[in-house]
């Protein structure tokens, strides 16, 4: 019986002991959630000047991103319906199928105001989802970068294979569909040379397509999506096709084609010798030539500026209503200091 009880009271201590360890442990102000806190009071003259601070500071950032948007002189041509011959306007997606006719084009330019370089020169594209679901999946990106995985074809449906079971590389559908359409520019007698280097993003060039990775049957089926690319050069340095495969967001977009260093001047003429060889006429698309400079924020957008106005100046619309309305119907400032849980209201 003594053993028993002594028994009985050694494991009593040891399971104060563990009790009380284990409390140590885990009740403490961190597990408890009562570290301190700062807990702010919203009063109207802290409410009014955060409003007022914020539409101070966005208003003059505002007006100086739109007018370096306003800097920006952009010249836009639509060439698609104008390159078409006038016997053929009727029947366009005839005249682009058929490669006995020809598809140069020549296109004069007025400059409108004074350009100075680099001068980017971008195509625009309309009504083209690169967004959508099975053409951004038919790529393979391993394919890209290794060329021990030239026969990863998987994902590119359609365009994964020759006739004969070749491998294509780059396969799918992006690869494919490279717009190849190009151009060349003059002024009077001067040759407006486009500089290609470097209009791809650096990170792609070095890590999505691989320095040993050639391209091998491309464009070699019956039917030819787009531009052809140079089998001796690799697939990091075709440029063109880099920036073609990062796909747009939206169906109307823009990729630059190149800079022309030269400055331009106001009235200057461009003439523009243009192959008008891409399929837009298939799918109701539009095909423009942009030339435009660049400011510290960029190209042209006056999104930036004006979300920064609004913002801005609803801010301070809110401050002086709501100066207004502490000064026309105050209210008494309460202290939840006096809040209780159970505190009885009065009277009862």
């Amino acid at each position: 019986m003594a053993l028993l009880m002594l028994d009985l009271t050694v494991d009593g201590i040891r399971y104060m002991m563990i009790r009380r360890c284990s409390r140590d442990k885990y009740d403490s102000k961190f597990t408890q959630q009562e570290l301190p806190a700062c807990k702010p009071i919203l009063t109207p003259k802290w409410v009014v000047s955060v409003f007022f601070i914020v539409g101070v500071i966005f208003v003059p950032i505002g007006v100086v991103s739109l007018l370096a948007a306003r800097d920006v002189v952009e010249i836009i041509d639509r060439y698609d319906e104008a390159c078409v011959p006038g016997n053929m306007t009727d029947n366009k997606l005839a005249y682009i199928q058929n490669e006995t006719i020809s598809k140069e084009c020549i296109r004069n330019l007025t400059v409108t105001k004074d350009m100075k370089q680099p001068i980017f020169v971008y195509y625009e594209l309309d009504n083209f989802y690169q967004n959508h679901r099975r053409y951004v999946k038919s790529r393979n990106d391993a394919q890209l970068r290794d060329k021990r995985k030239a026969n990863q074809t998987s994902a590119c449906e359609p365009e994964k294979t020759t006739a004969n079971g070749q491998p294509i590389v780059p396969c799918g559908l992006i690869a494919w569909s490279l717009f190849n359409d190009t151009y060349s520019f003059t002024r009077g007698k001067e040759n407006l040379t486009v500089d290609k280097k470097d209009i791809s993003w650096k990170s792609d060039r070095e890590h999505k397509f691989g320095k040993d990775v050639y391209p091998s049957n491309f464009q070699n089926g019956a039917l030819k999506g787009g531009a052809t690319l140079d089998p001796t050069v690799p697939l990091s340095e075709q440029e063109d096709l880099i920036v073609w495969m990062r796909t747009a967001a939206l169906p109307t977009f823009r990729k630059l084609y190149g800079r022309i260093y030269f400055d331009l001047k106001e009235n200057d003429t461009i003439t523009v010798r243009l192959s008008n060889n891409y399929n837009t006429y298939s799918f109701g698309g539009k095909k423009k030539l942009v030339l435009s400079t660049a400011t510290w924020l960029g190209g042209r957008n006056d999104f930036l500026g004006f979300a920064y106005l609004i913002v801005g100046g609803l801010c301070i619309f809110l401050a002086f209503a709501f100066t207004l309305l502490y000064f026309i119907k105050p209210r008494k400032l309460g202290d939840h200091n006096y809040l209780s849980w159970n505190r009885h209201p009065a009277g009862r």
